[in-house]
């Protein structure tokens, strides 16, 4: 048999089709399944949720059984707790709208995860990931690549991750699209997943939304919806329940559509403002990490994403105190959001990423 390689296995027709592919490769594949959601949630989240469920290690289970691979589940439910739910919750309380998915391929899949593929012997970590990790001879440095699907990449999500853990990263599915994982999940009788429905939503979220769920975990405290000169047009249940270009259940009437521009949490806040206020060249990037180079010691040109489904806009990153990144676009963007991921790109190599402070 050739090198262990760990799989970790969602129950969705990519990390099956991921792991079949390793097995067709000549790896010694081990799948393995995270229990994620602690007890309160596995009671209330909706069994329809396509991702993360006690169905989906089933599926993943089944198909392991088809590949003839050995499974197992870990229990991560406290891990992914502290570092996705409370992360989850305590950005939304600071005025932050979270990036949960982030968090978790750092500390959980990619983290978590390859401490325990270690003490099966592995050296590989694998994942059904649409991106490609390479070797770099150029910067001599490991870098993620986009996928070669552009509707499906996810390099984005990626940033956070260490030479050493992407030394040991396989992403078989980085050249394929998503047509052709399914054809291919078909071609192997992995009738299980070859149609499952990809999830769309935040696995632990319930179906009536976020809001649904920070309600029981975060005290609701009514202030001030202010106007951008500081009017006070209403009043606000909670600047958690509010993000950066929210336009419905303001409950403010203005002869124009108004928009959410900033959260304040110092004085418990909702500014809001018209469309051109949304729009904006500049913003600020606080723990920069960087992927194509150990530094970044003087400007820098870049494409920029602010969010997973933004495409790249060209900009200066400019590097400031304490591992902060100042980002000048060439042209306004619309909402720019505290709280969400800026990931750096050099064409379609991901250089560096930091977290939108202002």
């Amino acid at each position: 048999m050739g090198d262990r390689v760990v799989v970790a296995m969602s129950g969705g027709v990519d990390s099956s089709v991921a792991a079949a592919l390793l097995v067709r490769q000549g790896y010694d594949v081990v799948g393995i399944s995270l229990k994620l959601w602690p007890k309160e949630l596995c009671d209330t989240v909706p069994k329809e949720k396509v991702c993360c469920s006690a169905r989906d290690i089933e599926d993943a289970r089944l198909v392991a059984d088809r590949l003839g691979i050995p499974f197992y589940v870990l229990d991560a439910s406290r891990q992914f707790q502290h570092h996705v739910i409370d992360y989850f919750v305590n950005a939304y309380a600071a005025g932050e709208t979270p990036n949960p998915c982030v968090a978790c391929n750092r500390t959980i899949k990619c983290g978590y995860l390859w401490e325990q593929a270690q003490s099966f012997g592995a050296r590989w970590l694998a994942t059904g990931h649409y991106a490609a990790v390479t070797w770099d001879e150029d910067r001599r440095r490991y870098v993620v690549r986009q996928a070669a699907d552009p509707q499906k990449d996810q390099s984005y999500v990626l940033f956070q991750l260490t030479q050493d853990q992407l030394s040991h990263m396989r992403l078989p599915l980085g050249t394929m699209t998503k047509p052709a994982v399914r054809a291919m999940a078909e071609e192997l009788g992995l009738a299980e997943v070859a149609h499952k429905p990809d999830s769309q939503e935040i696995c632990f979220v319930p179906s009536g939304g976020y809001r649904e769920f920070l309600r029981p975990r975060l005290p609701a405290v009514p202030g001030p919806i202010q106007a951008e000169d500081g009017r006070v047009l209403g009043e606000h249940q909670g600047i958690a329940w509010y993000t950066v270009g929210q336009r419905k259940g303001l409950g403010v009437a203005a002869p124009r559509p108004l928009y959410v521009t900033a959260l304040v949490p110092a004085r418990n806040a909702v500014v809001v403002g018209e469309a051109e206020a949304l729009q904006k060249t500049t913003c600020r990037c606080r723990d920069a990490v960087w992927m194509g180079f150990d530094a970044l010691t003087e400007p820098r040109r870049a494409g920029v994403k602010i969010r997973y489904h933004h495409p790249t806009a060209p900009a200066w990153i400019r590097p400031l105190l304490d591992g902060a990144v100042a980002v000048e676009f060439d042209e306004p963007q619309l909402a720019v959001t505290p709280g969400q991921a800026a990931v750096f790109y050099e064409g379609d190599t991901v250089i560096g990423g930091g977290w939108i402070t202002t």
